[in-house]
């Protein structure tokens, strides 16, 4: 993990409101509906290098209250949602993996957010979140990084 300072930058995009208690159950998780919309409607040029973002942001609280999620990119759409990430540092987690199906790549995501909850969860951690913005960016095939506004 390392820190490193964002400038803003705007994401167009899907979104929904949830909150991780309701991501537990798939009667009521409504994220990856939302990565699904947006793979089947939008058209990502990952050739010419476009890349796709999952922002998190509107925290209601912490982790366990309601959030905004947004799977998008950074490609200017008019007929998409838009959230701004928020200029400031970020803690970035990485993950990379070795197989490039759909199965390997959302057990790689959730391996690296408890790796996130377990850092933030302990008092002594050097670095505390602020509930901004987060966000997932897919750097390609087997490569995630996962940026949590801090202090």
């Amino acid at each position: 993990m390392r820190v490193e300072e964002i400038e803003e930058k705007t994401i167009y995009g899907i979104s929904t409101r949830t909150k991780n208690s309701n991501e537990m159950n798939p009667e009521t998780s409504k994220i990856a509906a939302i990565w699904q919309k947006f793979d089947n409607t939008v058209e990502v040029n990952y050739k010419d290098g476009e890349r796709v973002y999952g922002v998190y942001y509107n925290f209601e609280s912490d982790a366990n209250g309601e959030f905004d999620v947004l799977a998008g990119y950074e490609t200017s759409h008019n007929k998409l949602d838009t959230v701004k990430i928020q200029k400031g540092r970020y803690l970035v987690f990485d993950k990379t993996f070795e197989k490039t199906d759909d199965n390997t790549r959302v057990q790689a995501i959730i391996e690296t957010w408890g790796k996130i909850w377990e850092y933030f969860s302990n008092e002594s951690s050097q670095y505390k979140r602020i509930y901004k913005t987060d966000f997932e960016y897919y750097k390609g095939m087997n490569e995630i990084e996962i940026y949590i506004s801090i202090h």
